[in-house]
């Protein structure tokens, strides 16, 4: 059992960003959501190291300690995942095995299985597109499925499939442009986000989806 901070949080958290808040507002939301996951990550990790030197000076395992545990691993997890997805993009880029432990850990017990294909490191402006369009792909798949991530010479796919799929047709127009009201909750947030974080990047964004598949394209 091991904890690991955010990929590039901490260099992301101490360098000051030039801006004039009047003429050029910078991203405060991603950069409050940065700053809450990062005061977060720290004693949540502390609480993981701790259970993991108790394991190895020999105290005995059991159900209680197994939970906290397990919730403190899966609390980390998604505090690192939110990180990237909702938090301030920063100009790293990502290890493929950071990415695939950290997708493992955050769905492990998930009927949903995400499969990262891209080979090497990748801009976290571009994981952060991918991370919020696989958590649209999640909301339309309550019973689980499988969510495959992959890229192509810029071009990000992520593609989604299971057997009851829940579409909530407002929303999914949004990733197509369409300017619909519709009713959001915190939950659903990344609808909204995923299509103007797109337009930022001068990336169309494509959604399409029958009875059973969903697809997203950037």
């Amino acid at each position: 059992m091991e904890f690991k901070s955010v990929m590039g949080g901490t260099s992301l958290m101490k360098k000051p960003m030039s801006v004039n808040p009047q003429s050029d507002p910078p991203d405060l939301v991603a950069m409050v959501a940065s700053r809450i996951c990062h005061d977060l990550i720290g004693p949540i990790g502390a609480i993981v190291n701790g259970l993991e030197l108790m394991e190895m000076a020999g105290d005995m395992p059991g159900p209680e300690r197994d939970l906290v545990a397990d919730s403190a691993e899966s609390a980390s997890a998604r505090l690192r995942f939110f990180r990237i997805a909702f938090g301030a993009a920063g100009d790293q880029a990502i290890g493929r095995s950071d990415i695939e432990t950290l997708l493992g850990q955050v769905w492990r017990d998930s009927r949903l299985q995400v499969i990262w294909h891209p080979e090497g490191a990748q801009p976290r402006s571009a994981v952060k597109l991918a991370f919020l369009a696989l958590l649209c792909c999640e909301a339309a798949l309550p019973r689980g499925g499988q969510a495959d991530v992959i890229e192509a010479e810029g071009s990000w796919t992520v593609a989604a499939s299971g057997d009851a799929i829940t579409m909530e047709p407002q929303l999914w127009d949004w990733l197509e442009g369409a300017g619909e009201v519709a009713a959001l909750i915190p939950a659903k947030v990344q609808f909204a986000l995923l299509p103007l974080l797109a337009g930022q990047a001068e990336r169309q964004l494509h959604a399409a989806h029958d009875a059973t598949s969903l697809t997203l394209r950037f």
